[in-house]
């Protein structure tokens, strides 16, 4: 029978017992599935599953013959490897195989690609692999031995380190598996605004999956203050929290904590860290953070545009028990979801309580179900080693990290004092707060400080920022620019002290509102960081917050892609989540079948990345039209100041929201709303989101160097050297000798000061020469 719980959408599948009682196994496996039970609820039967078995004739296998002579080299073509990590990527001479061409025992040494133009399909063979296919016609990759210097380390700590931050990281990456599976919302099993991770018992980050930046920074801090309150932990306590106070980002941002107990032998006391560690007490803790839709305030969705004070954002605790004795406390929830629209406020607009109280409960439900697998994960982990081993290895993850950090951080100070180049800079956000940024860095041992003297005071918005999203911001830009692989954990931020004035609206008070801090501020912080080293152009500032909902509808709620900066040797990507935010779009299916709402365009918005040596990211274009009467607001920056470029780079584009009244009629009316605003739209209005496009790195003037450029994808033309503008044109050209049929990009500013009668001589010309290249080329232009 499938069988679940009545007002859930878990469905559980329960084999016929011995016993026939399927109510005791359903709670035995609800209960090892998601951490606790619901005694007091119906258990619904779903449905019934009757399966029948069949044989199927065995399966032939193909047989390759062996081949006269080896395969053929089709191509030659330059690609970018990096053989090692501590050593330069370069382009290497790769050769091209077609995969028809190999027979049984044909073996091709890399670098080289193997393609399948049959399945679409194209195989790399790195360096030091051989690559061979066998009588089946399976492609066998093989790593050739390889002799280490006599000056490289090899010991079992190395690969026992290796091993576990991959152990652990994989306990964060099933977290979110089983997180996304149970989940209800769109939000969350669509979208993927979750982030689960594995804490120390001191609350520092061991290990995360790759999820939002801006969560996993800033969870460590909840974890911390939830162990320093004083909590006296049980094995079946599970802590809801949320309160920027009490390390949260964002209201809508549900942080459930769970701890991790050991209870098995011990054979000796264990020490790590210089410090006893106490058994009585939990040894790990696990911890998921997840956007909730809607959870009260004064507009649907939860990410209200103006608001002032914190409980215009919704429902917040500072800790909350959710579970105890291993029963969900479903009274207590529903009470703090439903407090915000008890409180007045001295505003006209009144909060109120979550408009979906029933899917905050599903989803915090998910939520518990995902820290009870990885606490099985971890248990299995202590299981297949010991407890003594993984604590151990813990602490070494995280020291290599902090070396790691520490290393590049001596490079850089180094690098800069050579140049006298201070590392600072100073940005503002659109409506005039400065943030003001300093690094120091002790040249002999990578101690820095990141000091935020100088930002604007605390502002009666809602883009103050939690000192926890500061924190965020500085370790996912220290783990950015880390050559090597180490986990994003606590020992990133251990050579680093940060300086914030209290009062300023970096390092804000527990009343004020803070729902566009976690995503727009926080990118700004981002780039401020990432501009300050020269790592990157500002990439588009925002993560473009556009939520709907009320008026008898749901409420759902997305950030929309835009444009990277470009940096010193590569592109920025276009259409991209960039930085703080690593989230998907909703399917269109998805969006148009539970919404009323029609997606009409999502596109690229061409020519918004900033011109450069290196070209930023171009952002989109999202029009969505609305199929009854509902309240949307967007939460948005770059609209009044353009991404910056840097080293000589142009800005990108600014950002606009536009609203279309009477759309498609001959009375449409087009409003500019501005880059923060509620409005209530009628059937058939269109709202249109442009979002910013990356900033430029380096001069257009300076040439790109091929052994630092990007790699290419093969027959991708070299990048151009300016934005494509949103009129351009694109025309082939003639191909040059022995390279590939590139393209010219015609920009608007080229055509200043032309005349019609030029115009068109320079047109004729360009056509006359196209068409004879057509005639005479070898290889047609457009392949």
């Amino acid at each position: 029978m499938n069988l679940r719980y009545d007002g859930t959408d878990t469905v559980l599948s329960i084999e016929k017992p011995e016993d026939e009682d399927y109510i005791k196994i359903f709670e035995e496996n609800y209960y090892r599935e998601f951490g606790f039970t619901m005694k007091n609820d119906k258990i619904i039967i779903e449905s019934m599953t009757v399966v029948g078995l069949g044989k199927s004739p065995h399966i032939q296998k193909f047989i390759y013959n062996k081949s006269p002579k080896p395969p053929p080299v089709i191509k030659v073509h330059k690609c970018y490897f990096k053989p090692n990590d501590d050593e330069e990527g370069k382009f290497i001479d790769t050769n091209v195989y077609l995969l028809s061409d190999f027979g049984d025992g044909d073996k091709v040494v890399g670098p080289c690609i193997v393609i399948d133009p049959k399945y679409f399909m194209n195989i790399v063979v790195e360096p030091n692999c051989t690559a061979q296919l066998n009588k089946y016609g399976h492609l066998e990759i093989h790593l050739l031995k390889q002799f280490k210097k006599s000056s490289e380390i090899s010991t079992d700590d190395v690969v026992k380190r290796s091993l576990f931050i991959h152990r652990f990281m994989s306990i964060a990456e099933q977290m979110g598996v089983a997180l996304q599976r149970t989940s209800k919302s769109v939000n969350i099993k669509e979208r993927l605004d979750f982030s689960c991770a594995l804490f120390s018992h001191t609350g520092g980050l061991v290990a995360n999956a790759p999820h939002l930046p801006v969560h996993l920074g800033a969870m460590q801090f909840a974890v911390k203050f939830q162990i320093n309150s004083g909590i006296e932990w049980t094995p079946n306590d599970v802590i809801l929290s949320n309160h920027p106070a009490a390390g949260g980002s964002h209201l809508p941002d549900f942080t459930v904590i769970t701890p991790v107990f050991y209870d098995g032998p011990l054979e000796k006391p264990i020490i790590v860290d210089g410090r006893e560690v106490d058994f009585k007490k939990p040894i790990f803790f696990v911890a998921s953070r997840a956007h909730h839709a809607d959870i009260g305030g004064i507009t649907p969705g939860s990410m209200p545009p103006f608001s002032r004070l914190l409980v215009e954002e919704g429902a917040a605790t500072k800790c909350l028990k959710i579970t105890e004795g291993g029963q969900f406390r479903t009274d207590a929830v529903m009470e703090f979801l439903m407090a915000p629209g008890k409180i007045q406020t001295p505003f006209e607009t009144q909060p109120t309580g979550s408009r979906k109280p029933d899917d905050n409960i599903a989803d915090l439900k998910a939520q518990i179900a995902a820290n009870k697998r990885g606490i099985d994960l971890v248990k299995d982990l202590i299981d297949a080693y010991s407890i003594d081993e993984v604590l151990s290895m813990m602490v070494a993850v995280q020291r290599a990290a902090e070396m790691a950090v520490r290393s590049k951080l001596i490079q850089i100070a180094n690098e800069r004092i050579k140049n006298n180049k201070p590392i600072h800079y100073t940005d503002y956000m659109d409506n005039g707060l400065k943030i003001k940024l300093q690094i120091h860095i002790d040249p002999n041992n990578g101690d820095s400080v990141f000091d935020f003297t100088g930002t604007s005071k605390e502002t009666y918005s809602n883009v103050n920022s939690p000192k926890s999203v500061v924190s965020s911001a500085i370790i996912y830009s220290l783990r950015s620019m880390v050559d090597s692989d180490i986990p994003l954990n606590d020992g990133c931020m251990v050579p680093v002290k940060i300086i914030i004035p209290e009062g300023t609206f970096l390092s804000p008070s527990d009343e004020a509102a803070v729902v566009g801090g976690n995503v727009l501020t926080s990118q700004r912080i981002t780039d401020i960081i990432l501009a300050a080293f020269e790592a990157q152009a500002n990439s588009q500032g925002c993560m473009n917050n556009f939520t709907f909902g009320g008026k008898g509808s749901p409420s759902y709620y997305e950030t929309i892609a835009g444009g990277a900066g470009a940096g010193p040797h590569w592109n920025g990507q276009s259409a991209i989540q960039c930085h703080m935010t690593n989230t998907r779009i909703t399917d269109p299916e998805i969006l148009e079948r539970r919404f009323p709402v029609k997606l009409l365009e999502f596109s690229i918005r061409t020519g918004s990345g900033g011109s450069g040596k290196y070209v930023g990211g171009n952002g989109v274009i999202r029009r969505v039209q609305f199929l009854k009467p509902i309240t949307v607001s967007i939460l948005s920056e770059r609209r009044v100041l353009a991404p910056n470029g840097i080293c000589g780079g142009e800005n990108g584009k600014k950002g606009k929201n536009l609203l279309y009244q009477n759309f498609g009629k001959n009375n449409q009316k087009i409003i500019n709303i501005g880059g923060k605003n509620t409005v209530n739209v009628d059937v058939g209005d269109v709202i249109e989101i442009r979002t910013p496009g990356g900033g430029g790195y380096g001069s257009i003037h300076e040439e790109v160097s091929e052994s630092k450029a990007k790699p290419l994808p093969l027959e991708t033309p070299k990048p151009a050297t300016q934005a494509v503008p949103e009129v351009i044109k694109l025309l082939p050209i003639a191909p040059k000798p022995k390279e590939y049929k590139g393209w010219i990009l015609f920009h608007p500013s080229q055509w200043q000061g032309t005349t019609k009668k030029h115009l068109s001589i320079w047109f004729s010309t360009i056509l006359l020469s196209t068409f004879v290249s057509l005639i005479f080329s070898k290889v047609h232009p457009f392949k």
